[in-house]
């Protein structure tokens, strides 16, 4: 067992006076405080970490090798007495063309870092030994140093912090809140009245439960919602708000939603990604046990746990086993082609940063090859919470169906794998006999070449069988596993595109890893050994229990998850809150919810945070809680518009201060599932396997390469039932993006994604308004609009309603009208032909061993019994006529923007 001793911060000024001298010279002062240092951070990986590697021949470790110079300048490196004249100070100032220092633009100095070596040169270059330096460094250095485990250097372990930049390591500051006062709006309206700010009116009832329904469900209210909203705001504003967020969050689509955004977090796919896009045919589960831990409220001390360390928790709960897939979210997996031992540890990196980031909103592999550059995070508890996960292995494991879980569509599934199985068994039956006749003519008189074999015969050979063996994979999908990992010895593996059985005895063969400090992040250069454990400094500075953790065949997973989820722990609850908050308002109170360190920004409001942060550990780490008492305060439901706006852009630029609503697009997810909505062919089931919506289908036919094999094309799912799922349940190909979704900022899945980020493109607008997704949407909108048999007027008031939420005015009622006239005459002109889709296809991919292209045909069995969503033909020319109005509507920035 490892034990973190208790380190206490004994402030400076209670240390016993210093014997040192105390002529202390500034050129001293500006060598110990900053000339050293940033020799050190900028100059030595080049010139003096390797003795035997110097380039150029400049040593910078003593003054005397910098007087003597280098290869290119002799003796007028370093001159003292005449900084301007000094290379040193040239070419870190980058007025030396040709000899810029150091040479990546990133590391460029900043004008004052030079002036420092300039100045430091011009006081005659003083270059005090170790103690003495160390004495000038306690004596006048600005900023904080922490206790942390031990640094790869002395000068790391000893250097100081800006304390502002320490605000997440520290215990939650405790403020009161007057009694009857809503603890958001106190917080909040204090720092308005300080800037002397008014805030804005609340908003209208229309936009605001607009705004807390897709906040809360992603998805629009009804217009009867709407109507029922607004009689009862009228009579109870505060009632009305808490019972609506109640009656949200008691909705299945809440779950959806917030599911939906944890799954940014943590990169959520169905495929592995880069060139082993393989299916991981049970990820879904681990879809569904985040949808299903938000529904319940589960308690997120629990929801962190359960992730981390489920299965050393009880293997025996399938829940238990299904929510470790979080472990396993990253593209990385091993592959045929790789090295087994540097696959295996680029896992490792990646999980020790995933869960960084994700509980803790640090991104650890800044500290991979060195310690960290900003934040008190040395390369040991890199490798510290890295040893973490050496005993953590792979595995699809056993783990019976619960009763909650959406079991539909299991048979298609099965059908369409069957399917595509037999299309290629057959076409390699054939292709076989073809080939062992061509050999056969080789074998005889026949010339080579001359074998009535195509150049893609051979190549397409191998693409079959690689193909079957992953369609084969797939029939996992309906089968009761998890994609899931256990504790025990690693054993090598080179699985590709089938199952990791979990072994009978997890500790009997493979390799307990050696936890050792990485050289550079080099597999092969390990170092120092180290044992499992947490962020050092998280303990020093948060002041918590010093933790245990066990090494061997301990259960360490367990042990970490104990320790983030502590509510000793000053990152976790800060961190949660933050992100919720995000969701809600656009931005955190701490700018980056992925990064609390010293590059991310400071918190707007410490105090709130704070609050927030205790306030939610009280009350059973609940999540909807913790929305409830957001939505209902006077900050959130504030009109967009400010009735002084000049005013607000003078006083708060960045909206820091929430004077006003900041309106935001919808996500990519939220404008699909809206149109759906409005056209009322949303499949509002939850859960289950992944659907397979229509998409471009230039994008669907494209060449997919799978470890050197074309995969196969994207087909989508027969039915429309399936396909018009939430867009939280289509099929996440992280080497096939659905280009409706990603034209909307749908963040990739191979990366964190802290906040989604709304740009603005052309692109978008040509979507909206040409692509095929918008038009059938704009098709069964308008019939559901006409068979609902009202008149003219009424139909396009039904239209607002539905898309917008509201009725239109006259004069849009007007336009509408004329439009939809317009287009019934235009209509009426025009004949349409019912579309078919081939159930084969004719491709060109490049041969794995020549790269030279060849064609084959493709059978596509989902095709053969395609039902299309509605058509033109299948309507008349007065629906048609209104599909171009609601068309408009899509089009219209209402839709897609909230106030």
């Amino acid at each position: 067992m490892r034990t973190i001793v208790a380190i206490i911060l004994i402030p400076l000024w209670i240390l016993p006076p210093l014997v040192a001298n105390d002529d202390v010279s500034e050129g001293e002062k500006l060598f110990a405080l900053h000339v050293k240092p940033l020799i050190a951070e900028k100059c030595l990986a080049c010139h003096g970490a390797e003795p035997d590697d110097i380039q150029g021949g400049l040593d910078l470790r003593t003054r005397e090798t910098l007087i003597a110079g280098g290869e290119s300048f002799e003796d007028e490196v370093l001159i003292p007495g005449k900084g301007e004249q000094s290379y040193l100070y040239r070419t870190a100032s980058r007025s030396e063309e040709g000899y810029e220092m150091p040479p990546k633009e990133a590391d460029q100095l900043t004008e004052a870092q030079t002036w420092w070596i300039r100045d430091w040169i011009d006081a005659g270059a003083p270059w005090p030994d170790e103690q003495r330096v160390a004495m000038i460094q306690q004596r006048y250095a600005e900023g904080v140093q922490v206790a942390t485990s031990k640094a790869l250097s002395d000068d790391w372990q000893n250097r100081r912090y800006e304390p502002q930049k320490l605000w997440a390591y520290r215990p939650l500051q405790h403020v009161s809140v007057p009694a009857g006062k809503h603890p958001i709006d106190w917080f909040i309206d204090e720092k308005l009245a300080a800037a002397g700010l008014a805030p804005a009116p609340p908003a209208p009832a229309a936009e605001l439960v607009r705004r807390m329904s897709f906040g809360l469900t992603g998805l629009p209210p009804t217009p009867e919602d709407v109507r029922h909203f607004t009689r009862e705001y009228a009579n109870d504003r505060e009632s009305a708000v808490r019972t609506l967020a109640q009656q949200l969050m008691a909705s299945p689509h809440y779950g959806e939603q917030f599911g939906l955004r944890w799954l940014d977090v943590v990169r959520y796919a169905d495929t592995a990604g880069f060139a082993n896009d393989y299916s991981r045919p049970n990820a879904w589960r681990y879809r569904d046990y985040v949808v299903r831990a938000f529904n319940e409220d589960k308690p997120y001390d629990e929801f962190i746990r359960q992730q981390i360390a489920g299965d050393e928790i009880d293997a025996e709960d399938p829940e238990n086993l299904i929510a470790t897939g979080f472990l396993r979210m990253g593209p990385w997996e091993q592959t045929g082609m790789s090295v087994f031992k540097e696959t295996r540890q680029q896992w490792l990196d990646d999980i020790t940063d995933s869960v960084g980031q994700t509980f803790l909103a640090h991104a650890l592999q800044c500290a991979k090859c060195h310690d960290h550059k900003f934040d008190p995070v040395p390369t040991r508890d890199y490798y510290s919470m890295m040893a973490v996960f050496s005993t953590t292995q792979f595995a699809e494991r056993d783990a019976p169906f619960l009763d909650v879980e959406n079991k539909t569509g299991f048979e298609a599934s099965d059908q369409w794998v069957n399917a595509k199985v037999a299309a290629y068994e057959r076409e390699r039956k054939e292709l076989n006999q073809k080939v062992a006749k061509a050999r056969k003519q080789e074998t005889g008189d026949a010339k080579v070449g001359d074998n009535g074999l195509d150049p893609g015969d051979e190549a397409s050979l191998a693409r079959m069988s690689k193909n079957i063996a992953r369609h084969r994979w797939e029939l996992d999908r309906t089968r009761p596993i998890a994609f899931a990992v256990y504790t025990g010895k690693t054993i090598q593996r080179n699985n590709v595109g089938n199952r990791i059985e979990l072994p009978e005895n997890p500790w009997a063969k493979g390799q307990l890893e050696a936890d050792a400090i990485l050289a550079g992040g080099n597999v092969y250069s390990p170092t120092d050994p180290v044992q499992p454990g947490p962020l050092s400094a998280a303990v020093a500075l948060g002041q918590m229990q010093p933790p245990s953790f066990p090494d061997g065949k301990g259960k360490r997973r367990l042990a970490l998850a104990r320790w983030i989820a502590a509510e000793d722990n000053p990152l976790t609850a800060r961190v949660i809150v933050n992100r919720v908050w995000s969701w809600h308002f656009g931005k955190g109170l701490a700018g980056n919810p992925n990064n609390f360190g010293g590059t991310g920004a400071l918190p707007t409001h410490p105090q709130l945070l704070d609050h927030l942060a205790r306030w939610f550990m009280d009350q059973g780490w609940s999540i909807k809680k913790l929305n409830e008492l957001i939505v209902t305060s006077q900050a959130y439901r504030r009109s967009s518009r400010h009735p002084q706006p000049q005013r607000q852009a003078t006083l708060d630029p960045k909206g820091n201060l929430y004077a006003s609503f900041q309106p935001r697009r919808l996500t990519a997810e939220e404008i699909r599932d809206a149109m759906l909505v409005a056209s009322g062919e949303l499949n509002r089931s939850v859960g289950g396997i992944p659907a397979r919506p229509d998409v471009n289908l230039e994008v669907a036919f494209q060449p997919r390469q799978i470890m050197g094999g074309a995969a196969s094309v994207y087909e989508p799912d027969p039915t429309p039932q399936q396909r018009n799922r939430r867009s939280l349940y289509a099929e996440k190909i992280r080497g096939l993006r659905d280009p409706f979704l990603e034209s909307f900022n749908q963040p990739g899945p191979d990366k964190s994604c802290e906040l989604r980020e709304t740009s603005t493109v052309a692109p978008q607008a040509l979507t909206l308004l040409n692509s095929e997704e918008v038009f059938d949407r704009s098709i069964a909108f308008a019939k559901r609009l006409v068979d609902e048999q009202l008149d003219d007027v009424e139909t396009i008031d039904r239209a607002f309603q539905l898309a917008l939420g509201r009725t239109p005015t006259a004069e849009e009622r007007s336009l509408c009208l004329d439009q939809w006239n317009d287009a019934i005459a235009e209509e009426s002109s025009r004949s349409y032909q019912a579309k078919t889709w081939p159930d084969q296809i004719m491709r060109t991919v490049m041969a794995e061993k020549t790269g030279q292209p060849y064609d084959f045909i493709e059978t596509m069995p989902a095709y053969t019994n395609y039902q299309p969503d509605l058509q033109p033909a299948d309507v008349d020319a007065k629906t048609r006529g209104l599909a171009h109005v609601c068309l408009v509507i899509f089009n219209l920035n209402e839709f897609a923007y909230l106030d």
